[in-house]
């Protein structure tokens, strides 16, 4: 005997978490990622001690991959169009997160590291539920 059930709709508390925490993450990892891009080395160095340790081009290079994850948090579930990008993106900042704690403890930076994880575990909550529990359907 087969049963077929309907579809389970993800509930409107989950969808709003998931917003806000796409907000969130959005709003900070652009705010971070614009920064390594525009401000000069020498003034990020003042709050961010290890640019002056690796080239400018790392540097650029991780600014770029949080503002392309920022947007890609955003604007694909925002517009509707390719809204599966949003996990995606939500990953890449999983990526770099779990590439930022070998890199900050091997500087001796350990106190960065619960910052590292809870960003991480963020994204990946994003991931999850953009992709599994409420994923946003395209136009």
């Amino acid at each position: 005997m087969t049963t077929t059930t309907a579809p389970v709709r993800p509930s409107p508390a989950l969808h709003i978490t998931l917003w806000v925490l796409q907000a969130l993450l959005g709003a900070l990892f652009l705010a971070a990622g614009l920064m390594k891009l525009a401000a000069p080395i020498a003034q990020l160095a003042t709050s961010l001690p290890w640019v002056t340790d690796v080239p400018a081009a790392l540097v650029r290079f991780v600014g770029l991959a949080e503002v392309a994850g920022a947007l890609g948090l955003l604007l694909p579930s925002l517009t509707r169009v390719r809204p599966n990008l949003t996990p995606l993106a939500a990953l890449g900042l999983v990526a770099v997160m779990v590439l930022a704690i070998p890199f900050h403890l091997s500087r001796g930076e350990g106190m960065m590291l619960p910052m590292n994880l809870l960003l991480a575990a963020l994204a990946g909550v994003i991931a999850w539920g953009r992709s599994r529990q409420a994923p946003i359907q395209a136009r």
